[in-house]
């Protein structure tokens, strides 16, 4: 006769095996503040604690070994910490729950209801299958409900629980829910969600969370819990074409060379035709391999390594797909931005963006509207706050693999990172992709730079003056090009005044017109150099992002960024155009230095205190650094 101990171990492999088979549903919960989200995953967890007890009674003793099984069960937070965490205000990041029932598992995302988090509620909803809109019965529905409704919807959420709670404190009034539920269906219908089920609750008492109330007999619909249940979720990437972003690539020794990285659409199979993007090289898998031995087939969701039957070049953020049906290639689209940073957007700003698995620099230009979440209007802009939602062209700075997000959010789905700080300031949905990308290609010349240097006599180069007004940057860079044109270098000075007459002459001095400003004049130098001229740039260009864009844009060894360092006082003092005095008197706004901030080079490859050193000797050391450089002879 086996012994107890025995049995538990078989009951547990048995439970575990069954909890493997079952179902997952990612979900999450939103709504305003104080409309009960805490509350309700708190019961929840408790409900399933209980389910989870009443299956195992007789393995009490090892249901913590049970619940540490990887399975991501987690019984640890109660109704009452999570009411503490949310009186406490703490509440400020998206908190991920795990638990299971009999039929399912679940992972639930909490986000807080604060509009100043909605950044959260972005992230939390990006993953999930169906959300929970939480309304208080006595408030109905409020403009948060509203954003949060639409950004669901924007995010590719199609399945909507509306979770009218706090019934107990209006007397379980069926009137009131169908008011309630009757606006919001109007609402929903506005903003494509089409499947939208509406339940009375109340999570802290626990009416018609897993068991129907009898406090509200009129009500004959589900649970919440037996909806949660039993919902059937389109696995819209599980029926798509194949794609599988590479992760990296997995060479472990010479007779091996496979491509790892999780499967976001569709299914491979061994010996079927693939096409890598945007390379558009194919060959056929060969291999599909697991830490647990070969497959035959993978699917979307699983974590493989293919090797392919041909050596064609791959790298990380590439994109296998099926050969028949792959994604389109562009560096040029539209789509929708929700923009997460306390600083604001601002139109051409080089930010890093990830989409998939690959980095690349991209730039948004103005956006074309701003959609109002509340009233769905959608109104001119020039550039988006915390919170706000735009319709954008978004240029990235090379042809990316990609979907349209509403047929893969893997794909078509992308974040913005701010180059100085790391931080996370938006995210965006791609719709497609713009004509243009498609129309627009490389010219192939046969005169190239290196052939316009040898005819110069010397090296193509940028340098690139930047410092407060007043602080001689000027005056250094025309007494450099007078130095160099004596010593019969092709130069050419691009002025910050000058180009206001011209190319700038349309923008004003605002942080978004800076920023365009700059973004022109490096173009402008770009060109120069490429032509094998000496650019002399003098530019305030008070913003550390956009110096470092054009040194990118131009190329290292091109680029040379000179800091004219000049005390705010000194160059006040000097003040040869009566500017500081204007901006001191209100008349002149965005003055760098008064009203508006000046970012100090890092690591110029030259420092000049003027305080110090007269634009003579200012020059000596330019063109000094020149010949170390090898630019001039």
């Amino acid at each position: 006769m086996p012994r107890q101990s025995e049995l538990i171990a078989e009951d547990i492999e048995q439970y575990l095996e069954r909890h493997a088979r079952k179902s997952m549903l990612r979900f999450i919960t939103c709504g305003s503040v104080d409309d009960g989200k805490s509350t309700l995953i708190g019961r929840m967890l408790y409900e399933s604690k209980m389910l989870f007890d009443d299956q195992l009674t007789a393995l009490e003793k090892d249901s913590r070994k049970v619940g540490t099984q990887g399975d991501g069960l987690d019984f640890a937070l109660l109704v009452d910490g999570l009411a503490a965490e949310r009186e406490q205000g703490i509440t400020i990041d998206v908190a991920y729950r795990y638990f299971t029932t009999e039929r399912r598992k679940f992972v639930v995302a909490d986000t807080p209801g604060h509009e100043q988090y909605t950044r959260n509620m972005v992230t939390g909803a990006s993953t999930a299958d169906l959300a929970v809109i939480l309304v208080d019965a006595r408030k109905g529905v409020l403009a948060q409900t509203r954003r949060h409704s639409f950004l669901a919807s924007l995010l590719g959420i199609r399945h909507v629980v509306l979770a009218v709670n706090k019934l107990d404190l209006v007397g379980y009034s069926q009137e009131v829910f169908e008011r309630i539920s009757g606006e919001y269906a109007e609402f929903a219908a506005e903003i494509g969600l089409s499947d939208v089920v509406a339940i009375p609750l109340s999570a802290y008492v626990g009416d018609n969370l897993t068991e129907r109330s009898d406090n509200t007999p009129w009500w004959t619909g589900p649970t919440l819990m037996d909806h949660l249940e039993s919902v059937e979720i389109e696995d819209e990437a599980g029926s798509g074409p194949f794609r599988m972003p590479v992760q990296w690539v997995n060479r472990p020794h010479l007779d091996f060379r496979g491509f790892s990285g999780r499967i976001v659409g569709g299914a491979v199979r061994v010996g079927e035709r693939v096409r890598v993007l945007p390379s558009g090289r194919e060959s056929t898998v060969a291999r599909i391999v697991t830490m647990d031995g070969d497959l035959q087939e993978a699917i979307a969701g699983q974590s493989v390594t293919i090797t392919l039957t041909d050596e064609i070049d791959i790298s990380r953020g590439d994109v296998l797909a099926g050969a028949d049906s792959p994604p389109d290639t562009a560096d040029q689209f539209e789509g929708h931005v929700v923009w997460m940073s306390e600083h604001e957007m601002l139109p051409e700003r080089p930010y890093l963006c990830q989409i998939g698995t690959m980095t690349v620099q991209a730039r948004i230009t103005r956006p074309k509207y701003k959609i109002n979440v509340n009233t769905l209007e959608k109104t001119a802009t020039s550039t988006l706050v915390l919170n706000e939602i735009g319709m954008c062209n978004i240029s990235f700075d090379r042809r990316v693999p990609f979907d349209a997000y509403t047929e893969n959010r893997e794909t078509g789905g992308f974040i913005l990172i701010d180059r100085i700080t790391n931080a996370t300031v938006g995210a965006g949905m791609l719709t497609h992709a713009l004509r243009r990308s498609h129309n627009i290609h490389w010219q192939t010349v046969d005169i190239d730079a290196e052939a316009r240097t040898r005819l110069n006599g010397h090296r193509s180069q940028v340098v690139w003056l930047t410092g407060l007004s007043g602080s001689g940057k000027s005056t250094i860079a025309n007494e450099v090009e007078r130095r160099l044109y004596a010593l019969g270098c092709h130069t050419y000075l691009l002025d910050g005044d000058n180009i206001r007459h011209g190319l700038g002459r349309d923008l004003g001095f605002t942080p978004a017109d800076r920023v365009e400003n700059i973004r022109r004049v490096t173009e402008v130098a770009r060109l120069m150099a490429d032509a094998g001229l000496i650019v002399l740039a003098s530019f305030i260009s008070p913003f550390r992002a956009e110096r470092n864009a054009a040194r990118e844009a131009i190329g290292e060894g091109l680029f040379c960024e000179v800091h004219v360092d000049t005390p705010l006082g000194v160059a006040e003092q000097r003040d040869p155009k009566g500017l500081y005095k204007k901006a001191r008197q209100g008349v002149l706004e965005n003055f760098t230095g008064v009203d508006s901030p000046y970012e100090a080079p890092e690591s110029p490859e030259l420092r000049i205190d003027t305080t110090t050193t007269s634009p003579a000797e200012a020059a000596d050391q330019i063109i000094e650094h020149l010949r170390r450089r090898r630019v001039i002879a």
